[in-house]
């Protein structure tokens, strides 16, 4: 494989595919050059998104009026938070390295929140440890006020102990199943009893409610407390391997190598370090194996962030893009449930498959799409989605103007287009069709 092909495999895994100025940049680099500028970006530290102010539900004498009315705010908030981060997935000028990370962690401690405030502080948390040390990230993830709140551990107390936020955490986040007994779960949500958040969306500890007693959790005994458990958790090597084998699957291949997980989580665990551990993902001959490319489905915002940064759209209607979100299935902050999105081929059927298609040719003309949407997107929604108003600066495109159909083929796709394919002469209609195929579904 030429150290080209390498590159483009590269960003279209660790980010959204390469931009047409990033491109022209990295061409001229080896392989090696390119993998270290796109971990270097990530060593300036990461700008956060700034939070608002929750809401007081809670003062004396607000009217169903009101709250209706603050809670239809909020809805409107947390849209906006959406958009912003997409678009920051689309920019050229971020790190593209960062963003993916954060989307990755955003699917597996999936978490809906309806407060603009929790939904930033959660998604700062996400850019804070993306490639930062994985227990740093599972013990800010767990007291997260959003996931507090998810999961009901609020609701834990020591008269009466709820279970949930400790089985999620072993089941979803770090061991699976298989790897711990109920008895695992009772005694870990004791742990966690008191673990809770105050009305200004901050973690808060309340001591009284913390069931202080003798635990047994994994074959040891004390008076264990949430941040315990966590730790016990990381000394299993199941964990290692869980989180190992959930990575591999998102950016390598959903049929997993199991001796390859395993030989990423027997050094993974020295030190959880995931910055590492995708450096020695994407250094690995391997992961540039034949049967490794052009086999992953884009989700939904991958797409969306992939064909807004490669048609270098600067502005889009965020109605538009909520809207096209539903549409596609796949909704930022509003995952189906604590496991997350599927991913892979639940991604495609035969009615987003059409507007997939149909997706690139809208943004470019910022025109009318006509395709049909499922029956729970209202007609006022529909009108919303034909209003994308895209604005984009195709210089960038008309740029690559000098360089051959197998090259721009070779950027925008990870899969060889279709021989019956005729490619217009004007780079940026060439892109376009290129973005229209089939093809271009995957990365």
């Amino acid at each position: 494989m030429t150290d080209h092909a390498k590159i483009h495999h590269l960003y279209r895994r660790a980010g959204f595919g390469l931009s047409p100025q990033e491109w022209l940049k990295l061409r001229e680099m080896t392989f090696k050059d390119a993998l270290e500028d796109l971990f270097a970006r990530t060593q300036v530290p990461a700008k956060v998104l700034q939070a608002g102010q929750t809401p007081d539900y809670t003062r004396k004498n607000i009217s169903p009026k009101e709250r209706m009315e603050l809670q239809k705010q909020e809805r409107k908030d947390v849209s906006l938070i959406n958009v912003r981060w997409l678009k920051r997935m689309a920019s050229p000028k971020e790190d593209a390295l960062l963003e993916k990370m954060c989307l990755f962690w955003h699917g597996h401690f999936a978490c809906e929140t309806k407060f603009s405030l929790l939904a930033t502080q959660q998604l700062n948390t996400l850019r804070k440890y993306a490639l930062g040390n994985f227990r740093d990230l599972l013990l800010a993830i767990a007291r997260d006020p959003s996931m507090i709140r998810y999961l009901n551990n609020q609701q834990n107390r020591k008269l009466s102990p709820n279970e949930n936020f400790a089985r999620e955490v072993m089941e979803l986040f770090t061991l699976g199943r298989g790897n711990y007994t109920e008895t695992d779960v009772k005694e870990a949500a004791r742990a966690f009893t008191g673990w809770s958040s105050n009305l200004k969306g901050e973690f808060f500890f309340r001591a009284r409610l913390h069931d202080y007693g003798t635990k047994t959790f994994l074959g040891k005994t004390g008076e264990f407390d949430g941040t315990d458990i966590l730790d016990m958790i990381l000394e299993q090597p199941a964990a290692a391997v869980f989180i190992c084998r959930k990575i591999y699957r998102y950016f390598v291949n959903e049929e997993v190598d199991e001796v390859r997980v395993q030989e990423l989580a027997d050094s993974f665990r020295q030190n959880y370090d995931i910055g590492q551990l995708m450096r020695t993902i994407f250094s690995s001959d391997w992961f540039y194996a034949p049967n490794n490319i052009g086999n992953k489905i884009k989700s939904p915002v991958e797409l969306l962030a992939g064909l807004m940064r490669q048609l270098n759209v600067s502005d889009i209607s965020p109605q538009g893009i909520i809207i096209l979100q539903l549409a596609l299935g796949q909704v930022l902050f509003r995952p189906p449930n604590v496991a997350g999105w599927p991913g892979g081929r639940y991604w495609i059927d035969n009615s987003t498959l059409l507007l997939r298609l149909n997706l690139a040719a809208a943004i470019f003309q910022a025109g009318e799409f006509n395709f049909e949407l499922a029956p729970e997107l209202e007609q006022d929604n529909k009108r919303q989605l034909k209003k994308l108003g895209a604005v984009m600066n195709l210089e960038p495109l008309k740029q690559l103007a000098a360089i051959s159909s197998a090259e721009l083929s070779e950027l925008l796709l990870a899969a060889t287009s279709s021989p019956s394919l005729k490619l217009s002469p004007a780079s940026d209609l060439q892109a376009l069709q290129l973005m229209s195929s089939p093809e271009y579904q995957v990365c």
